[in-house]
């Protein structure tokens, strides 16, 4: 694994690759802090698929994932970054320290938990075996890279079963399903959902 802040390809944003890794018959991976106003169009052609249902922003318009993302983009305890494969946009990840988030409302959370989120694009040539897994795997590496981080917290729709699949493969353990409260606040609002909290310690 190598970390570096050499720039992603990008034409409008100078935002800078907090984490560069090269995964071995993959290719290389950034992630890069989403610029709210340059990457809300993208955003949203991704977010308001029938793919990314679980997602819950489908009927969001442009302009409300860009609020969305600046609220993100203000807070000093939830992050949100682009991810580019050999300079592609291929997804999204979110991380957010646990103690501040409505998850938090949930179980007990305990020091270093980070919890996580994670949207693929829509794939550009077909499925790609092991697209998912590599990529959480440079996620995983940024996470424990982070001070103070101990174990990272997913919190996927109960649903979504592909996701908790690909969670347990991916090594975490399956906690219960846990009712997040409804957030609703003048920069963005989260409609309350079933979840099923997944863990995997790094130390």
């Amino acid at each position: 694994m190598t970390t570096s802040a050499t720039p992603a390809t990008s034409s409008t944003s100078a935002r800078q690759p907090v984490h560069t890794q090269a995964v071995e018959g993959f290719g290389t991976v950034t992630l890069t802090p989403v610029d709210p106003a340059v990457d809300a169009p993208l955003l949203h052609s991704w977010v308001t698929q029938e793919r990314a249902r679980f997602w819950g922003m489908a009927g969001a318009s442009v302009e409300l994932v860009q609020e969305i993302y600046e609220d993100v983009d203000r807070r000093d305890t939830h992050h949100a970054f682009l991810v580019r494969l050999d300079g592609e946009p291929v997804a999204l990840f979110q991380s957010y320290d646990c103690a501040e988030d409505r998850v938090s409302e949930c179980y007990e959370v305990q020091p270093g938990d980070i919890g996580v989120h994670l949207m693929v694009g829509p794939a550009r040539d077909g499925a790609r075996a092991g697209f998912s897994a590599a990529l959480i795997s440079v996620f995983i590496a940024y996470v424990a890279s982070l001070p103070g981080a101990r174990r990272i917290v997913g919190e996927p729709d109960a649903g979504n079963t592909k996701a908790l699949a690909r969670l347990e493969r991916s090594g975490f353990t399956l906690g219960p399903e846990v009712e997040l409260p409804e957030i609703d606040l003048p920069e963005v609002h989260l409609p309350a959902k079933t979840a099923r909290l997944a863990f995997l310690p790094l130390t």
